[in-house]
C-alpha cells in the first residue's frame, strides 16, 4: 500500500506511476478528495467532543436545575451529532481504503516503460543455446513418450490443466525441490514450511487482495484460501510485529504447492505443464531495512542465478518493463531458461523489490537500535526456481536421439543413481 502522505504530497509522481503502468490515474482525485473530507471530519468530531468534554465539567457544577437540565439536553443533541460525524466517518474511510489498496506499487526510475513483456529488457544471457543433431521434441511429447508424464488421468481427476507424473519424473522433480531448498539454506536462508490455506487478511497484507480474489481458490464456508505462492504465508509470518533492527536481515526459504485459478492466461498458450492450476515452487524472501533493500535485490537475484546456472541450463536475465510489472512489485527481474522443444523462452522466477507496500499494508515495522520512531520494513520476494517451468528446461534440454533424458549432476544424488530417463520396457 502507498503511504498516504505521498499520494497527498506528490499526487503527480503518482499519477505518473499510473499511467506507466497503462492505469487509469483518475482515482487519485477521488482519493484526495475523500483524504480531505476524512481529515475535514476528523478535526470537525475532535472540536465537538472538546466542547461536551468542557460543558460536561460545567453541567457538573450547576446549581440551577433547569438550566442544568437544558444542557444535559444539549449534550444529547451533540452526542448525536458526534455519532453521525463518527458514522460518515467510518464511511468515508472505508471508501478511501479501498481506492488506495488499488493503488499499485510505483515502478523504480530504473524500469524502462513499455506495454507488456515485450518490453522487457534483456540485462544478460548465460550459456549456450543447445545445438541437436535431431529435431528437440516439447516436454508434451517426451512425457508421454516416456511415461513420466500423464496428462489424460490428470484431466481425469481434476479436469484441464492437471496432470499426474509418474515414476522417475515425480522423482525429478522432488529431487528438483529437495535439492534448491538445501541449496538456498547453504546459501544463508532459514527453511520454513508454512500452511498451503491462509486467512483472507494474509493476502490482503501480501497484496493478492482485493485486486486478485478472481484468481484465488477459496473454502466457500470460511476464512481461508489456497496460497497462490509461498510469498503469502512468509508475508504474514511478522503482520502486525514490531521487529528489532538487530534481527534484519530476515532470509527465508519454503517449498509450497501454489494455487492459481490462472484467469488471467486465457488465450495463451497453455499447452503441456506451463500453465497449471496447482505447481510446486521453491520461494526466496527478504525482511530487510530501506537503505539494505538495493543491495538484497542483487542478492536474491544472484542466489536464484546460482540455482539456474548449477543446473547447466541455458538462461537469460531479464528487468521487467512497467507494462509487465506486478501490482506490488516496485523493480522485478526474471530469470528466464531456454525449452529448445517449446522453442522459447519460460519464466522461471521472478525477484522483485516490493519496498515497504507489504510492510504498510501487514502492519510490519521495525524499532531502530538508535531509539528513534519505528521504521516499515522493506520486504523481497524470488522463486529460487518455480517448477514445473524448470522441469520442462531439464527435460528438453537435457533430451537425447533416442527419446531419453540425462539426469544433471547435481541431482543424481537424489535420483537413486539413476543417470538416464529411459521409457520403461
Amino acid at each position: 500500500m502507498l503511504d498516504m502522505r505521498l499520494i497527498r504530497e506528490e499526487p503527480e509522481r503518482v499519477r505518473e506511476a499510473l499511467v506507466k503502468r497503462h492505469m487509469d490515474p483518475s482515482p487519485v482525485d477521488k482519493i484526495l478528495t475523500l483524504d480531505e473530507q476524512r481529515r475535514q471530519l476528523i478535526q470537525g468530531v475532535e472540536e465537538k467532543r472538546a466542547e461536551r468534554n468542557v460543558v460536561s465539567k460545567d453541567i457538573a457544577k450547576m446549581k440551577d436545575q433547569v438550566e442544568r437540565q437544558a444542557k444535559i439536553d444539549e449534550m444529547r443533541q451533540l452526542g448525536d451529532n458526534i455519532d453521525a460525524i463518527d458514522a460518515d466517518l467510518k464511511a468515508v474511510e472505508v471508501e478511501l481504503n479501498a481506492l488506495v489498496s488499488e493503488l499499485p506499487n510505483i515502478p523504480d526510475p530504473d524500469v524502462p516503460v513499455g506495454v507488456d513483456d515485450s518490453d522487457n529488457v534483456v540485462v544478460r544471457t548465460v550459456g549456450e543455446l543447445p545445438e541437436f543433431d535431431f529435431e528437440p521434441k516439447p516436454h508434451w511429447d517426451l512425457g508421454p513418450e516416456l511415461g513420466i508424464i500423464d496428462f489424460e488421468r490428470g484431466v481425469k481427476l481434476a479436469g484441464s490443466r492437471f496432470y499426474v507424473l509418474s515414476g522417475l519424473g515425480a522423482r525429478l522433480q522432488r529431487a528438483l525441490i529437495y535439492w534448491m531448498v538445501d541449496l538456498h539454506v547453504k546459501q544463508g536462508y532459514l527453511e520454513k514450511y508454512p500452511p498451503f490455506m491462509v486467512r483472507g487478511e494474509i493476502l490482503y497484507g501480501a497484496g493478492q487482495l482485493p485486486k486478485f480474489e478472481d484468481n484465488l481458490y477459496k473454502d466457500h464456508e470460511e476464512d481461508l484460501w489456497m496460497i497462490p505462492t509461498a510469498e503469502v504465508p512468509l508475508t504474514g509470518l511478522h503482520m502486525d510485529e514490531i521487529l528489532d533492527e538487530a534481527q534484519l536481515p530476515l532470509r527465508y526459504t519454503a517449498y509450497t504447492a501454489c494455487f492459481r485459478r490462472e484467469k488471467a492466461s486465457a488465450g495463451r498458450d497453455v499447452r503441456g505443464i506451463k500453465r497449471g492450476f496447482q505447481f510446486d515452487k521453491v520461494e526466496l524472501y527478504t525482511f530487510c531495512r530501506l537503505e539494505d533493500s538495493p543491495a538484497e535485490h542483487d542478492r536474491m537475484v544472484s542466489d536464484a542465478e546460482e540455482t539456474a546456472a548449477l543446473l547447466g541450463l541455458p538462461y537469460r536475465m531479464m528487468l521487467q518493463s512497467t507494462g509487465d510489472l506486478g501490482f506490488g512489485s516496485h523493480k522485478t527481474y526474471d530469470i528466464e531458461m531456454w525449452a529448445p522443444g517449446c522453442k522459447e523462452w519460460l519464466e522461471v522466477s521472478s525477484i522483485s523489490n516490493v519496498g515497504d507496500f507489504q510492510a504498510r499494508r501487514s502492519g510490519l515495522r521495525y524499532r531502530p537500535t538508535d531509539g528513534k520512531n519505528t521504521q516499515f520494513v522493506h520486504t523481497l520476494n524470488g522463486s529460487g526456481l518455480g517448477l514445473p517451468r524448470t522441469l520442462i528446461a531439464v527435460l528438453e534440454n537435457y533430451q537425447q536421439a533416442d527419446g531419453s533424458i540425462v539426469i544433471p549432476e547435481v541431482l543424481r544424488p537424489l535420483m537413486g543413481g539413476e543417470t538416464v530417463i529411459r521409457a520403461e520396457g
